[in-house]
C-alpha cells in the first residue's frame, strides 16, 4: 500500500473541516460525522477553535482507501493563520485546494497558491458547496483558468472525456492523444505530479455529494513518495500534549526514526544539541497510536527532542526556505499589575516556540513587552491562549504596521573594534536586492588577507542578529551582506572583537547609504454593491492603493488591487456601515513595498540613531594605550584598510548623483524663477521662501499603477476653468467657434461624467464679468456645481480667492493652462494641472467607464 502525505487548505469559510471530516467518514476512519458549527468536528481539537468555528492550528488524521494510505493534514484558512499553513506545505506529497462554488477563486485563495507553487506541491482542486444557487460549474473553470492555471482540467466525467481534457494541456499529450486516442493514468498521474495537471472535482461536502469520486480520483492519481537513501527528516511544527510534554512534528524523508535513538542536531542559534527519541506518535484528531519506529513518508510526532523548530532538517534534511508570509503587525503586552514582566517573557517565548512567526520583542529601554503577528483575530485568539496556558490575562496597545528599511544605493561598511589589548576591523558591503529577497550573506575575502576561521566567525556574526535601520530603528532587509575585507592581530584579538566590528561595520554602511523606509502592502478583494463603486474607488485612492477596473457579477462589483496595511487595516467597518452589510473585504499579504508617507512615519516613529547606544555607528580606535571613539562619518580617514571599491569610485558615483540632482533642481529652479519675477512684479515682494512656495507637485494620472496621495480633511476639490479648457481643447475650441453654448453645455456633460469617476467636489468656473448687471450664479447641475462669476468678476479672481480658502483644509486641484493663474494656485498652496493633462485624464476615465459598461453586458 502505497503512502501519501496530503493537505488540506483553502481561502476561510470554503467547507476545508468539512470536507475533510466527510473524507474521514467515508474512508470509515470515523464512525460519526461531525460538524464544525457544532463544535465536534474531528480536526478542530482545540477549545478556541471549537468556540470560533475556524481552524488555528495544523491537524493530522489517517485514513486508508483503496491502495492508498493517507496522511491528512489540516491547515488553517483564515489569513492571521497563514504561518501556520505555510511551514505544513513543506512536507506534503499533494495538497487539495478547496475553492467555494459561489465565491469562486478568492484573495486568500491566490495567496495559497503562490506558497504551493514556491514549494513545487502537486495540487488536486475541490470545488465545494456546489449545491448553493450561483454555483455553476462552466463559469468555475474559466475562473480558475484565469485566476490559477489553465491547466485546470474537470476530472469528474468518464476516463475518455478525462484523457480528453488533459490533452488540451501541452502539445505532447495532444499528439499523444490523436495517437492513441487516449492518454493512460500513468502519464497523467506523472504530470499531476509535476504540476502540469490540476485535476478539478466538484461537490458538495455538507451533503456528503462528490466526495466518493473525489477520494477515488486520489487514489487513482497519487503516487508514493520516493524516499531518500539515509536517514532525513523535516520539522514542520512544534507543540505541546495534555501533560506539557514538547512534541517534534516531522515527516521521514528517508531512513527510518527508531525509538530510543540519539539524534544530533543545530537549534536555530547553530548550537550543538543531542535528544533522545523517547516516544513516537502517530496522531489522527486528539487520539494518537505508538509505534517503536517511523519509516519514510510517514508524518509523526516525537518527545524527548529539545532546540527543534518549524522548517528544521534533521538527519541529511536540510532547513526549508524561509517563511513568505510574516507578520505585519506589533502590539505592546500588558500585563496584570501582579505579574512579573520577567517571568511573562519566559512563558511567552514558549508560544513563539510553537509558533515561530509569532515574534517577541524585548524593549530593554522601557521595560516592555512587544509582539509581531498577523491581526485582530490572532490577537484575540493568542490572549484566550496565554489566559488558557498560563493563568493570567492580557491586553495588548499600541498597535501599529511592522516596517522595514532597506537602503537604495551600495556602499561599503567599515567597522573598527581596537580598545586596548582588542583588535578587529571588518569591512562590509551592502548592496540593495529586489523587493522580497530578504537578507543575503556572502564573503569574497581573500584567506591571505584574513583567515578562514574568522570569515566564518564574521559570517555568524552577520547572520545572528536582527540588524536595525537608521529611520526608525526597523529591521533592514532585501540587502545582500558581503564580508569584502578584514584583518586581525596575532596577539590581540578575540572573538568577540570581529562581532563588535562587524556591527559596527553594518551600521556605519547603513548611515552612509540612502535609507528606503519599507511598509507592508495587503492584496485586497472589495465586494460592493455597483451603487458604491465610486464612494470605494474614492477611498482607495485616499490609502495610496492600487486597484484594478471594477469587475461587475450581477448587483454587486469586485475591486482588486493593492494598498498599504495602515491605510486599509479597518476599511472592514467603513464598507460594512455605508453599504448597509451587503460589502465585504478580505486581505492576503502583498509584502514590502516602499512606504507611501515615509516622512510622517519617521517624524511619528523619532527614531534618534546617534542616542541608540546598543547599535553604534561609531569605530573604536587605540592610541597611547588608551580606546578613543571615531565618529561614524571619521571612520574612513582613519581605517587601517583600504576601501575594495575606491573612493574615488566612490566619489564618482557620488558626484553623478550630486549632478543629476543638481540638472534637476536647476531645471526647477529657472522655471520657478521666471514664475517668481512674473508673480512679483504683478502681486509685490513676498517674504516666504520662494522655493518652497513654489514647489512642483507632480500631477497624479489614473493611468499610473500607483496613487499616492497624501491626507486631508473632508472631500477634495477640483475647480476647472471652464472658457479655458473649452479654447485649449480642440474638439471643443471647433464647437465654440459655430456655438459657444454648444460647447459650454458640452464642456458641463463631459464634467459630469468624469465627476462621477473622479468622486471629488467639482466647481466649473465660468466668466461672466462682461455681462453688464450679472450677479454671481451657482447653480447645481447633476453632481457638479457650475459657477457664472458676476460683474468684473474674473473666473481667475474667482478660483484663486477658493482655493485660498479650500486649501487650507482639503486638497485641491485647478484644471487650467493660464500662466499667471497657475502661479496664484501654487501660492495659494493647490495643485495645477494643465488642459493637456487634464485632458488626458478625462480620456482615460471615459475608457474606464467604457470599459466597466461593457463587462456589464
Amino acid at each position: 500500500m502505497k503512502k501519501v502525505t496530503v493537505g488540506i487548505t483553502a481561502h476561510v469559510d470554503s467547507g476545508k473541516t468539512t470536507l475533510a471530516e466527510a473524507m474521514l467518514y467515508k474512508t470509515g476512519a470515523i464512525r460519526k460525522l461531525g460538524r464544525v458549527d457544532n463544535g465536534n468536528s474531528t480536526l478542530d481539537t482545540n477549545s478556541i477553535e471549537r468556540e470560533r468555528g475556524i481552524t488555528i492550528f495544523s491537524a493530522q488524521a489517517e485514513l486508508s482507501t483503496g491502495n492508498t494510505h493517507f496522511t491528512l493534514l489540516d491547515t488553517p484558512g483564515h489569513v492571521d493563520f497563514s504561518a501556520e499553513t505555510e511551514r505544513t506545505m513543506c512536507v506534503l506529497d499533494y495538497a487539495i485546494l478547496v475553492i467555494s462554488g459561489t465565491d469562486g477563486v478568492q484573495s486568500h485563495t491566490t495567496t495559497l497558491w503562490k506558497v504551493l507553487r514556491k514549494y513545487e506541491v502537486p495540487t488536486f482542486i475541490f470545488v465545494n458547496k456546489m449545491d448553493l444557487i450561483g454555483a455553476e460549474k462552466s463559469s468555475i473553470i474559466k475562473n480558475l483558468s484565469s485566476r490559477l492555471s489553465g491547466n485546470c482540467v474537470d476530472f469528474t466525467g468518464n476516463d475518455d472525456e478525462i484523457a480528453e481534457s488533459c490533452s488540451m494541456c501541452c502539445e505532447e499529450f495532444m499528439e499523444h492523444f490523436i495517437t492513441h486516442g487516449t492518454i493512460e493514468n500513468e502519464l497523467i498521474t506523472k504530470a499531476i505530479a509535476e504540476r502540469r495537471i490540476f485535476p478539478c472535482f466538484f461537490g458538495s461536502a455538507l451533503k456528503m455529494d462528490g466526495i466518493d469520486e473525489f477520494i477515488s480520483g486520489l487514489d487513482r492519481f497519487t503516487r508514493e513518495y520516493e524516499s531518500r537513501p539515509n536517514f532525513s527528516a523535516q520539522v514542520y511544527k512544534i507543540s505541546y500534549d495534555q501533560k506539557g510534554s514538547r512534541l517534534t512534528h516531522l515527516k521521514v524523508l528517508g531512513g527510518q526514526l527508531k525509538m530510543r535513538e540519539e539524534l544530533t542536531y543545530k537549534d536555530a542559534d547553530g548550537n550543538e544539541i543531542s535528544g533522545k527519541i523517547s516516544s513516537i506518535r502517530f496522531y489522527s484528531g486528539e487520539k494518537f497510536r505508538t509505534a517503536d519506529y517511523a519509516e519514510a513518508g510517514e508524518v509523526c510526532a516525537v518527545t524527548g527532542l529539545v532546540g527543534t523548530f518549524a522548517g528544521q532538517g534533521l538527519g541529511c534534511a536540510e532547513n526549508s526556505q524561509k517563511a513568505s508570509l510574516e507578520p505585519v503587525m506589533t502590539y505592546k503586552i500588558v500585563l496584570p499589575d501582579q505579574k512579573n514582566i520577567y517571568e511573562a517573557i519566559k512563558e511567552l517565548r514558549l508560544l513563539e516556540d510553537e509558533d515561530p512567526q509569532l515574534h517577541i520583542l524585548w524593549n530593554e529601554q522601557n521595560k516592555e513587552i512587544h509582539i509581531q503577528l498577523m491581526g485582530a483575530v490572532q490577537l484575540e485568539v493568542l490572549s484566550k491562549i496565554i489566559e488558557k496556558k498560563f493563568g493570567y490575562s492580557v491586553s495588548f496597545s499600541d498597535g501599529a504596521v511592522t516596517y522595514k528599511e532597506t537602503i537604495r544605493n551600495a556602499v561599503e561598511g567599515v567597522g573598527h573594534y581596537e580598545p586596548l589589548r582588542h583588535y578587529a576591523e571588518a569591512h562590509i558591503l551592502l548592496e540593495p536586492l529586489p523587493t522580497g529577497s530578504g537578507l543575503q550573506f556572502a564573503a569574497d575575502c581573500s584567506e591571505d588577507k584574513l583567515d578562514k576561521n574568522w570569515q566564518r566567525l564574521i559570517l555568524t556574526h552577520l547572520t545572528e542578529k536582527t540588524h536595525l535601520g537608521v529611520l526608525t530603528g526597523s529591521p533592514i532587509t532585501d540587502i545582500k551582506l558581503t564580508l569584502v575585507a578584514g584583518k586581525a592581530h596575532l596577539k590581540h584579538t578575540e572573538g568577540g572583537d570581529f562581532r563588535q566590528a562587524t556591527y559596527r561595520a553594518i551600521r556605519q554602511g547603513l548611515r552612509n547609504a540612502e535609507s528606503v523606509l519599507l511598509e507592508p502592502y495587503y492584496n485586497y478583494e472589495i465586494e460592493v454593491p455597483t451603487e458604491n463603486v465610486g464612494r470605494v474607488i474614492s477611498d482607495l485612492q485616499h490609502m495610496s492603493a492600487d486597484f484594478d477596473t471594477p469587475e461587475n457579477i450581477g448587483e454587486m462589483s469586485i475591486i482588486r488591487g493593492c494598498a498599504p496595511v495602515s491605510e486599509i487595516n479597518d476599511y472592514q467597518t467603513d464598507i460594512i456601515a455605508f453599504t448597509h452589510g451587503k460589502g465585504k473585504i478580505s486581505f492576503n499579504i502583498a509584502g514590502y513595498r516602499e512606504c507611501h508617507n515615509a516622512e510622517a512615519i519617521i517624524n511619528w516613529i523619532g527614531y534618534n540613531c546617534d542616542s541608540d547606544v546598543e547599535n553604534s555607528a561609531d569605530s573604536i580606535f587605540c592610541s597611547h594605550g588608551a580606546g578613543y571613539i571615531v565618529k561614524w562619518n571619521e571612520v574612513y580617514d582613519h581605517m587601517h584598510l583600504p576601501l575594495t571599491i575606491s573612493e574615488e569610485q566612490q566619489e564618482e558615483e557620488s558626484s553623478e548623483q550630486k549632478r543629476a540632482k543638481a540638472a534637476r533642481f536647476m531645471e526647477k529652479a529657472v522655471s520657478d524663477e521666471e514664475l517668481m519675477e512674473i508673480f512679483e512684479r504683478t502681486y509685490g515682494k513676498i517674504n516666504r521662501d520662494p522655493v518652497r512656495a513654489f514647489k512642483k507637485t507632480k500631477a497624479v494620472s489614473i493611468e499610473d499603477k500607483k496613487v499616492r496621495l497624501p491626507k486631508y480633511e473632508g472631500p477634495d476639490y477640483l475647480l476647472v476653468d471652464g472658457y479655458n479648457i473649452i479654447f485649449a481643447w480642440e474638439d471643443l475650441k471647433k464647437i465654440a467657434d459655430d456655438n459657444l453654448d454648444a460647447a459650454r453645455g458640452e464642456l458641463i456633460n463631459r464634467m459630469c461624467n468624469y465627476q462621477g469617476y473622479d468622486g471629488s467636489e467639482l466647481i466649473l468656473v465660468f466668466d461672466a464679468y462682461r455681462v453688464k448687471g450679472k450677479h454671481r450664479e451657482v447653480e447645481k447641475y447633476c453632481n457638479i456645481n457650475i459657477v457664472y462669476t458676476k460683474e468684473s468678476e474674473t473666473a481667475d479672481s474667482y478660483i484663486e480667492r477658493v482655493t485660498h480658502e479650500l486649501s487650507k483644509n482639503h486638497r485641491v486641484r485647478v484644471a487650467t493652462s493660464d500662466g499667471i493663474e497657475q502661479m496664484i494656485i501654487l501660492g495659494n498652496g493647490a495643485m495645477r494641472i494643465s488642459a493637456t493633462e487634464f485632458r488626458k485624464r478625462y480620456e482615460a476615465a471615459e475608457r474606464s467607464i467604457r470599459e466597466y459598461i461593457d463587462s456589464m453586458k
